[in-house]
């Protein structure tokens, strides 16, 4: 994607910050649903009760005012191709910016393919749609939010499974899942047969399990000619998916476009906490202008760190400053104060101060979640990434600089529903020449180790010529040479060498090394 292509800049001088000359309009996106295939819709208003398909029951009338919402989405008028493409193609993949609406409404419209095509299971049974995010966060808010526009219960027809918890129910419909948690059910059910329809989703962050799972499923497609797979991405590379597919079809979702006006440090940051902090408090007491603000941090610590200092500064501050509320997201947060991100911001002080919602996230919030009302972006340049060393064998999470391509999509939270502000803590020349310009996959940076004992436990027998879109090195065909040597050793042993090594791996996350 050129990026001299999407610019749409009017610099402003402001203290300590140079306007780029090459500033990104990022575009942003929402979804929709077409309303020739919601009779319902246009009945509302007449007398004749319309019910739920899924629950039997009349539509209540929150369903109609989602309707409306999901109507101004820019997926929308996409419904019809889409649905097309879905019957004539095994395997397709949608390119849409986040914030499109891809991850609530696609999902939907896989579910009325399903039911009205009547897939039964190989016992039976009546088949599903699954759809996978990388974050139980995502798996979490959407299933809520999905079943809400489809008016059903979460946990009965819309549902979401992730580790140490499952919503769902034997009435399931759409299941959102994370992508790990899909391996897991893939032990047991090889084919997918519960599925209909298998969406993965943020495809392009190229978790270690979405690798996985690309390569399983391209197998599990050639034995089930009547499972839809449908690989959707938030990036524009999506030339890589249809070449590994196959040659899958592409469906792409442009977006209304908001320009984003980016800001570099003139020189590198020492603290870029610090510098987070006197950012955040600069936007709040020099913008003019409405909006709420998104920081990107590392972790829990640093977040809990940054809150509480920014709190501590807008107290010092006084009364006639406007109120800053700063809400904490990361994971592990319980999943009662991660609603609080949707929450409307304060109001306007007497005096005309204007109140501001600060949102302080990891890169949950780069592409899982979409929050409404942000305008300015608040970007270090950094995340928390796994790394393997070799040499010492052992996995760790590192602080690293992110990629071009992620500092991309934090800039495009800054321009979702109007024209915004991204402040990045890093120079212009840090971005061009030391950002790379994609995140490495998560398996060129993973314990190989694992990732053999994981396709082990899925039934995988020939990994040498396991289809992965990105190859591993060579160490994984050294462990690989090293797991066959072990199986010869407990045949020699007579062990049973399968039941053995899951014993001894397959039910801990741990590396081959600490399994024994």
């Amino acid at each position: 994607m050129s990026q001299k292509a999407r610019i749409d800049v009017k610099p402003v001088k402001i203290p300590r910050w140079s306007a780029s000359t090459h500033a990104d309009e990022v575009s942003s996106n929402v979804g929709n649903i077409d309303a020739d295939n919601n009779p319902k819709a246009a009945a509302h208003g007449s007398s004749e009760v319309i019910r739920n398909p899924l629950t039997g029951l009349p539509y209540s009338e929150s369903y109609f005012q989602f309707l409306e919402k999901r109507k101004h989405l820019p997926i929308f008028e996409y419904h019809d191709k889409f649905m097309e493409m879905l019957r004539q193609s095994q395997i397709l993949v949608l390119v849409g910016e986040t914030g499109s609406g891809k991850t609530t409404q696609i999902p939907q419209w896989c579910v009325d393919y399903v039911r009205l095509k009547g897939a039964l299971t190989s016992k039976g049974g009546r088949r599903s749609v699954a759809c996978t995010q990388p974050r139980r966060v995502a798996a979490m808010s959407v299933a809520a939010r999905v079943a809400e526009e489809m008016d059903v219960s979460l946990g009965m027809e819309v549902g979401y499974s992730i580790r140490f918890e499952d919503c769902s129910s034997p009435r399931t419909f759409l299941k959102y899942l994370t992508d790990g948690m899909l391996l897991r059910e893939a032990m047991s059910d090889p084919l997918l047969d519960s599925y209909g329809v298998v969406i993965l989703d943020e495809a392009h962050e190229r978790t270690l399990a979405t690798d996985i799972l690309m390569g399983l499923i391209k197998e599990v497609s050639q034995q089930r000619a009547d499972l839809k797979v449908v690989v959707m991405s938030a990036t524009l590379d999506a030339g890589k998916f249809q070449q590994y597919f196959n040659n899958a079809p592409l469906m792409a979702v442009p977006g209304r476009t908001f320009p984003v006006e980016i800001f570099y440090t003139p020189e590198a940051e020492r603290d870029y906490v610090d510098a987070t902090v006197r950012t955040v408090i600069q936007i709040h007491l020099c913008e003019e202008v409405e909006g709420d603000i998104l920081v990107f941090l590392t972790g829990q610590e640093e977040i809990e760190e940054v809150c509480k200092r920014i709190k501590k500064e807008v107290d010092n501050l006084g009364p006639e400053v406007g109120e800053l509320r700063c809400i904490p997201l990361y994971s592990t947060l319980p999943p009662n104060m991660q609603q609080k991100i949707f929450e409307l911001p304060p109001e306007k002080r007497p005096n005309g101060a204007i109140g501001r919602k600060c949102v302080v996230s990891t890169n949950i919030a780069e592409t899982s979640l979409t929050i409404d009302g942000v305008v300015f972006v608040v970007d270090p340049g950094f995340s928390k990434q796994k790394v393997y060393n070799p040499r010492i064998r052992v996995e760790s999470l590192l602080i690293s600089p992110i990629s071009q391509a992620s500092a991309m999509q934090r800039a495009g939270r800054a321009g979702r529903t109007r024209p915004g502000k991204c402040f990045r803590l890093y120079t212009e020349k840090a971005f061009h020449e030391d950002m790379i310009p994609q995140t490495y996959p998560e398996i060129l940076r993973s314990n190989l180790g694992s990732v053999v004992l994981e396709l082990k436990k899925l039934g995988v027998e020939d990994l040498v010529h396991f289809d992965f879109m990105d190859p591993p090195g060579f160490l994984f065909y050294l462990f690989l040479m090293c797991y066959s040597f072990f199986l010869v050793l407990c045949n020699l042993l007579h062990l049973n060498s399968s039941r053995d090594t899951d014993a001894c791996f397959g039910n801990v996350e741990l590396s081959g090394r600490f399994g024994r």
